[in-house]
């Protein structure tokens, strides 16, 4: 769609792309907007996004900006998207979301995986598909971050343990078949937000399809979203006994990828919480 800025006022908050409020005049009228700018060896993050919002809002379960433009021109990257008054989730949209999230995960797709790559924050993701999840979540989450971390040259053992980890995590999946769920794929809390009507909006997905626990164990992580989502998820979709042991093994691909991209205090989290995990499968 061809437009042209009028304004634009530069936004804080994200770590990866610079973020603005653009004026802007297109060919129905003039309208505000949120754009994302980087480079333009950085285009396809934009166009994977937009891939996941396309999916997001087919789907008819969520809500989700509504993309009115992405490309490249001359050194600059750009997704623009339409604007929306957000206020951080409450007891009510957060409960909202929670029987939208699980209404988003009931529907049936056909395998697991996704048909194009896409990115997890500033890092590729894999995907393509198969019929066998565990082996999906280790050949294209959790063995491209171990081998991401020797290449950083994070601690050894940690990565050593984390092979052991690989080597033995079917424990975990000994009576768990999952359904193939159309996950939002990076949805902490930074990525969740409401209108001021409650109604709860996502963004910024890494979508694929998965395990659905993939996505609700990553609620868990960071923190950010009411009790009243999790309570809302559950009573739409009842969780597994067994969810809590796998929560923190999916989690280990978020905590990974932190680990490769900041490093800091990410090491060493992610270093015991392998421990944990290798401990119990024992």
């Amino acid at each position: 769609m061809a437009f042209r800025v009028v304004d634009a006022v530069p936004l804080g908050g994200g770590s990866i792309h610079c973020a603005m409020r653009i004026e802007g005049t297109f060919a129905d009228g003039a309208r505000t907007c949120f754009a994302k700018t980087n480079a333009a060896e950085n285009a396809a993050m934009f166009a994977a996004e937009a891939e996941g919002l396309v999916a997001l809002r087919a789907s008819g379960a969520v809500r989700v900006p509504d993309e009115v433009a992405h490309g490249v021109e001359d050194e600059h990257a750009w997704l623009v998207l339409e604007w929306l008054d957000l206020v951080p989730l409450d007891a009510v949209s957060g409960a909202r979301f929670g029987k939208s999230l699980a209404a988003l995960h009931r529907q049936p797709r056909e395998r697991f995986g996704w048909a194009t790559d896409n990115f997890i924050g500033a890092t590729p993701q894999a995907n393509g598909f198969s019929d066998d999840w565990l082996e999906f979540f280790r050949a294209r989450r959790l063995q491209p971050q171990l081998r991401l971390a020797a290449k950083n040259r994070l601690p050894s053992r940690m990565i050593d343990r984390g092979e052991r980890l690989l080597a033995d995590c079917g424990a975990f999946f000994r009576h768990h078949v999952p359904a193939k769920s159309l996950l939002h794929g990076d949805l902490w809390g930074g990525n969740a937000a409401a209108l001021c009507d409650a109604t709860p909006v996502c963004f910024d997905p890494a979508v694929y399809v998965g395990d659905r626990e993939a996505d609700v164990a990553m609620t868990e992580l960071f923190g950010g979203f009411p009790p009243d989502f999790l309570s809302a998820y559950r009573e739409a979709w009842a969780l597994p006994d067994e969810y809590r042991a796998r929560r923190d093994f999916y989690n280990l691909y978020h905590l990974l990828n932190h680990a490769n991209l900041f490093a800091g205090d990410y090491v060493a989290r992610t270093a015991r919480s392998i421990e944990r995990l290798v401990a119990e499968i024992r």
